[in-house]
């Protein structure tokens, strides 16, 4: 079959019994007609948003999201690693493949409403990852950070947490720059594994 391209493809003429103007166009019930045909849009393909189709924004799509994570096991949350005030979790759309955040489980928007107790975990919670992100993916640096409050840049102002971003020192290339994109080459049900699985255990 000769290779067509999108004009090739007009609209019906009523009444005519075909799908373009003319009896060389190709039907629609024809299964082979999009064979070889390209289109204009590039893909990206992201399995792990599969549980957004699948389940849904449960159990609600105004509920904090590092509020309800706790709740859930550390492979459908993306936990890495739990303490006693704050946990450890992976960035839904991480910077760079290993992008962890920190979040007390209370619900608190800036650092200075943490307690002693909440300070000193967080602290200690990214030292370790840190130290095992480093030990898994061995990177060079790392940017470490809280935006506070919607105005300084936060994603969810209203739950503090503390991101955790690994950086090498050829990551940077012109992806992010030219067409707004970030390649990963990890899925992040398999960064969560391997950083769970060399978290030191307590």
């Amino acid at each position: 079959m000769a290779r067509l391209s999108l004009d090739d493809y007009a609209a019906p003429e009523p009444g005519d019994g075909h799908d373009g103007v003319g009896a060389d166009r190709v039907r629609v019930d024809d299964p082979s007609y999009l064979v070889g045909v390209p289109d204009e849009f590039q893909r990206l393909w992201t399995p792990h948003r599969m549980v957004y189709i699948q389940h849904g924004q449960q159990p609600g799509a105004d509920d904090c999201p590092f509020c309800v994570a706790p709740s859930m096991s550390d492979e459908d949350a993306l936990i890495v690693a739990r303490g006693e005030h704050a946990y450890a979790l992976l960035n839904l759309f991480p910077y760079n493949s290993g992008h962890l955040l920190v979040c007390p489980y209370r619900h608190i928007a800036t650092y200075d409403e943490a307690t002693p107790e909440e300070v000193a975990e967080i602290g200690s919670l990214t030292q370790t990852a840190m130290r095992v992100i480093r030990e898994v993916s061995k990177n060079d640096g790392f940017n470490i950070g809280m935006n506070q409050g919607a105005i300084a840049g936060a994603g969810i102002a209203a739950h503090l947490h503390q991101h955790i971003v690994p950086r090498w020192a050829q990551d940077a290339n012109f992806l992010p720059i030219i067409a707004k994109t970030k390649a990963l080459p990890q899925l992040l049900g398999d960064v969560r594994a391997s950083l769970a699985a060399a978290w030191p255990v307590s």
